[in-house]
């Protein structure tokens, strides 16, 4: 058993591309081992900017012999098609077995491959492995690139490593020989530096200032950045994004604090941070720890270098300090030239942005949010949230997204037109919802809780959701290019945030009333791709709330919830009141999951079960007899009960058949009462209750009774018991 090293070297691998590509690396080298019948042990694959590499440990000197099988045609087709499938497998006639294969005799050609050195493997495995490299992006150099033929990669391929132990694989790609030899970090060690094989790889680049060991650069500068920001009495500001780009960058990292002119602390932080981490690919930093009162932006940044400098990185931090002043210059200008026009005058130019040709402009949009906003807090819908805000923070929501600043950096749309709001000494509720309106965007989000910001939120939301499944822009497996179901996640957390009870379905009716009213004032030839008309209002609602609750189903996944529960106690009520729904899916939960609701659940669809045989459909009344009945005129209580029962049924009822009726009788009402109090908990109580009866019921009654009368009526009080269950929640959608 030996281990194989192989690296291929180039120029700069992009960051973005290093992943990925170790990860294909690991996967095309699998699969040509695979291949060959090698048996693969650990493979570690690191990268650096120059270079990939991969560590094969423990393989084999020699492959396992393998058998390979090839379906030929049947023995009864053309002689043609069997010399053709001779030539294929280079075998005579008589060397082919006869198999049945679906009751017809076919030859099949079985080619016996003995076992091959693995160095061998290797030498044609390596170039295969080049070849069929899927970068992102790629290129042809050189004079060779004049064919179409030639080796593409992601920068110009410049040398190959290929040890097996301490043997050297010799391979040739596009012109590249393999080798022993490789180069160390390009300004400290740029000389040959001779590999020995796998066991000596990482100790001998890390001699030659290279760590190739990605992990272990990333964990340096993560610690370095921040010692390098406590040594100054600074607070790092984490970002693991960043960690793992200047590890791509780099392969001697160097991390050096920097400071920049306070002057530009002016500018909103985020600005700074995004013009540093974007641009320049720079950390930030706080002052001191938030528990103590700092937690502010400090004018410092933490750059990671590519080289220990002599003068311990002096010049290399001021090349740096001066670039960032040049970005921060520009963001500053940006700043303050916003600032000059204020947020009602930018939202005029939005006028000219198309949001969608069937639903008009950005300012159209912006017109349809105001009054949705404004409608959501006038109804109540979005408790103690005052109307006139709500409208005027949604009336200059999308305003900053014609400013010069997120122009620049499109990350900071809303963030900026928070900022520019309060500059500009529009009320602090205004403000909040113009920064926060578009949250929660992904699941870590942070949810709005302010009114103001609730209102402007769900009604952003809302108006894009309605649009597009009004022009019939809906979703379709795996294709969603306006993000319908994130915007529906979102507003799903916003109600569950919020413990809003308005039915969704009567939200949607409003939004799209306001969409209706809008194209018919002001677009009459755009209303034509809304596909929805007022007598169509109930289906819309309908299928729009089908889809909140199959993103619901999404979402509660997460948090345990199974899906069958949602189904069921949404197909029961057609709920879409998100809250309520929710409540009874947790009581749904809780009871499926003890020993009574179990034993119910059975006890349910072993009823289902036979009123589906039956093809059960209640009819009006019973085939009584019509004979009197002699316990008509008696005065005992006990006997009295009897013939009510009798009455009712035609026949004096088992005990069992008595016990079921009298646990119904009891638990319906109770059921009943506490669905229409949102006791859910209390419903399912009253459920259990059911049990013991349910299935006595079936260990004593015979259901399918010769009687005509005893069969209908003992059907009949199955179906009883079902819609009973129904009452609470569809248990036939529950699995199990």
């Amino acid at each position: 058993m030996t281990d194989f090293l192989l690296e291929l070297r180039c120029e700069e691998i992009p960051a973005r591309m290093q992943a990925g590509a170790r990860a294909d690396l690991e996967k095309l080298f699998r699969k040509e081992m695979g291949a060959a019948g090698v048996t693969l042990g650990q493979i570690t694959v690191w990268s650096t900017p120059r270079r990939l590499a991969l560590i094969a440990n423990t393989l084999p000197d020699v492959t396992e012999a393998v058998s390979e099988e090839t379906k030929g045609p049947a023995t009864s087709a053309p002689d043609q098609a069997l010399e053709g499938f001779l030539r294929k497998t280079g075998l005579t006639k008589d060397q082919l077995q006869v198999r049945d294969l679906k009751g017809k005799d076919t030859y099949f050609a079985v080619i016996e491959k003995p076992g091959r050195a693995v160095k061998d493997v290797l030498a044609e495995a390596v170039p295969a492995i080049v070849r069929a490299f899927p970068w992102p992006k790629s290129q042809r150099w050189g004079k060779a690139s004049i064919s179409t033929e030639s080796l593409r990669w992601v920068r110009p391929l410049s040398g190959i490593v290929a040890i097996l132990g301490e043997d050297l694989v010799e391979c040739e790609i596009g012109g590249i020989v393999s080798g022993c030899a490789t180069k160390g970090h390009r300004f400290h060690a740029p000389g040959d530096i001779t590999i020995g094989g796998a066991h000596d790889y990482a100790r001998k680049l890390s001699v030659c200032h290279v760590i190739v060991d990605h992990v272990e650069r990333q964990d340096l500068i993560r610690d370095e950045a921040r010692n390098a920001a406590a040594a100054a009495g600074l607070t790092l500001v984490e970002d693991e994004g960043l960690v793992i780009e200047n590890a791509g960058l780099t392969e001697w990292p160097v991390p050096l604090l920097g400071r920049f002119d306070e002057a530009f602390l002016d500018v909103p932080p985020e600005v700074i941070q995004l013009t540093a981490r974007v641009n320049q690919k720079y950390f930030v930093c706080e002052d001191g720890a938030k528990e103590t009162g700092g937690g502010k932006l400090a004018n410092a940044f933490v750059c990671t270098a590519n080289i220990d400098a002599v003068d311990g990185g002096e010049g290399i931090v001021a090349g740096n300090r001066k670039v960032l002043a040049a970005r921060l210059s520009d963001a500053r200008f940006f700043w303050e030239q916003d600032k000059k026009t204020a947020l009602s005058d930018h939202a005029k130019k939005l006028a000219r942005i198309t949001f969608h040709e069937k639903l008009g402009t950005v300012a159209d949009k912006v017109e349809r949010v105001a009054k949705l906003a404004e409608w959501l807090a006038s109804e109540g819908i979005v408790p103690n949230c005052d109307p006139a805000l709500a409208r005027q923070a949604a009336e200059l929501c999308k305003a900053d997204l014609v400013t010069e600043m997120v122009g620049e950096f499109p990350e900071l749309q809303g963030l900026m037109g928070g900022y520019y709001a309060r500059a500009e000494g529009l009320p602090d509720a205004v403000a909040d919802a113009i920064r926060d309106h578009y949250k929660p965007v992904g699941q870590g989000d942070d949810v709005p809780t302010a009114p103001v910001t609730v209102a402007v939120s769900l009604a952003d939301k809302l108006d894009t959701l309605v649009g597009f499944f009004g022009i019939g822009e809906k979703p379709t497996g795996s294709k969603d290019p306006f993000a319908l179901r994130r915007a529906m996640l979102g507003t799903i957390r916003i109600i569950r945030a919020n413990g809003i009870r308005s039915p969704l379905n009567v939200v949607v009716r409003g939004a799209m009333g306001i969409y209706l009213d809008h194209f018919n004032s002001n677009h009459p030839i755009v209303v034509q791709g809304f596909g929805v008309t007022t007598t169509q209002a109930d289906t819309f609602a309908t299928e729009f709330v089908r889809f909140s609750v199959e993103r619901l189903i999404v979402q509660m996944r997460d948090d345990g919830v199974r899906h069958d529960l949602i189904t069921a106690a949404f197909e029961q009520a057609l709920d879409s009141d998100l809250v309520r729904l929710l409540a009874r899916v947790h009581a749904l939960q809780a009871f499926v999951g003890s020993e009574d609701g179990t034993n119910l659940l059975a006890g349910y669809k072993r009823a289902a079960n036979i009123l589906r045989k039956e093809d059960w459909k209640a009819e009006t009344g019973h085939p009584l007899t019509g004979d009197e009945d002699p316990l008509e005129n008696v005065d005992d209580p006990d006997m009295q009960e009897v013939y009510a029962a009798r009455s009712a049924l035609g026949y004096e009822p088992e005990p069992a058949e008595k016990n079921l009726i009298d646990a119904l009788d009891a638990a319906e009402p109770q059921s009943t009462a506490a669905v229409a109090d949102e006791d859910f908990a209390g419903a399912m109580s009253a459920l259990a209750s059911l049990r013991a009866p349910i299935d006595g019921f079936f260990d004593q009654v015979t259901v399918n009774d010769t009687d005509a009368n005893k069969r209908y009526s003992r059907l009949a009080l199955l179906d009883r018991f079902r819609a009973a269950v129904h009452n609470v929640a569809d248990f036939s959608r529950i699995e199990g």
